[in-house]
């Protein structure tokens, strides 16, 4: 395998997935963000601009690259949104995606979406996108991961695909344990801000809502039911979450430079943005140190070359649960 591979980071956001690989030498020889704020903080972090939408980019123009790397946009099937799919014109932006692997022909790539992709529509969109991928001849991976089992405390599942140009073998990564306390994540309430914390009316109404003797730290989470949690982690950011959604120790809300602990960015990580569109762009990121783990694992993956196993499990990575059972029921 040749050092410094390639790589190209499409749906960046503010440069999450592009972190995980510049651990492993990677080099970016292109981006691209149409969100104007995910943007302004990309550029102050990694010194160049995004282009913007990809659907004015040909595919044969952009940059030859040993990695695709895409946190596709995940609106069209997350459980917040209106789960359209494909219905959706955003869904469709997967194909930009699929014709520029046909026209480049990378030596791998990494998808990132949300967990509810693999159940949207009875696995119907995953299938497209399985089908897809296999038919441009790449051996095709897939799995949930959590960040919490990466060392970060944030309850994140996202959905991650990867896949290979050859037929080689490819493992993701074992869990992380433990993951890091709330303590070292969390400033302490005297550097933050007064209006960070909530009234006490708001204060007083959550904490007549949990259970007594919560964990300290913690963060309190607010479900769509009303519901309160606390706990010794955070649930997942989310790009849309109301400013109350998650509340540290019951009375003030998550810092900035919080967000992205819990995401995982480097303590030098820039932010220029106002709070509003940080936790946009916090909620709409990766997890670093879950990118880093799958990285390693691909690296290890292009340097050994291995046959992959074609037995038991390692088919229902290949395809979804519903054709293996079909292609057994006809053998």
């Amino acid at each position: 395998m040749k050092k410094n591979l390639k790589i190209i980071d499409l749906f960046a956001g503010i440069g999450g997935i592009r972190l995980g690989f510049e651990e492993y030498g990677c080099k970016a020889v292109f981006s691209s963000e149409w969100d104007k704020y995910a943007q302004k903080m990309y550029e102050a972090n990694f010194g160049e601009k995004p282009f913007g939408d990809i659907n004015e980019v040909k595919p044969n123009d952009v940059p030859d690259h040993d990695i695709l790397l895409a946190g596709f946009p995940c609106q069209p099937f997350s459980i917040a949104g209106k789960q359209l799919g494909f219905a959706d014109t955003r869904g469709t932006l997967f194909f930009n995606i699929e014709a520029i692997l046909e026209a480049k022909r990378p030596q791998a790539f990494l998808l990132e979406n949300v967990k509810r992709l693999r159940t949207h529509d009875k696995g119907r969109t995953l299938t497209v996108i399985l089908e897809k991928l296999k038919g441009l001849g790449y051996t095709v991976y897939h799995k949930v991961l959590n960040t919490l089992d990466y060392g970060m405390p944030q309850k994140r599942e996202r959905i991650y695909i990867v896949g290979f140009l050859e037929p080689i073998a490819f493992k993701f990564p074992k869990p992380i344990k433990p993951y890091k306390p709330l303590s070292e994540i969390l400033e302490k309430d005297e550097d933050v801000p007064d209006n960070y914390f909530l009234s006490d009316r708001l204060k007083e109404k959550r904490k007549k809502a949990v259970k007594p003797n919560p964990p300290y730290p913690s963060i309190w989470h607010e479900n769509i039911g009303g519901n309160i949690s606390a706990l010794p982690y955070s649930c997942a950011l989310r790009a849309g979450g109301s400013y109350n959604y998650l509340v540290v120790n019951g009375i003030r809300r998550l810092t900035g430079r919080e967000m992205l602990r819990l995401q995982g960015f480097p303590e030098n990580f820039i932010i220029n943005l106002p709070y509003t569109q940080v936790r946009k762009v916090a909620g709409n990121s990766v997890t670093v140190p879950v990118i880093k783990a799958i990285a390693g694992e691909m690296m290890t993956s292009l340097k050994e070359r291995k046959e992959p196993q074609v037995e038991g499990i390692q088919l229902t990575l290949l395809e979804p649960e519903h054709e293996y059972r079909r292609s057994q029921s006809s053998n």
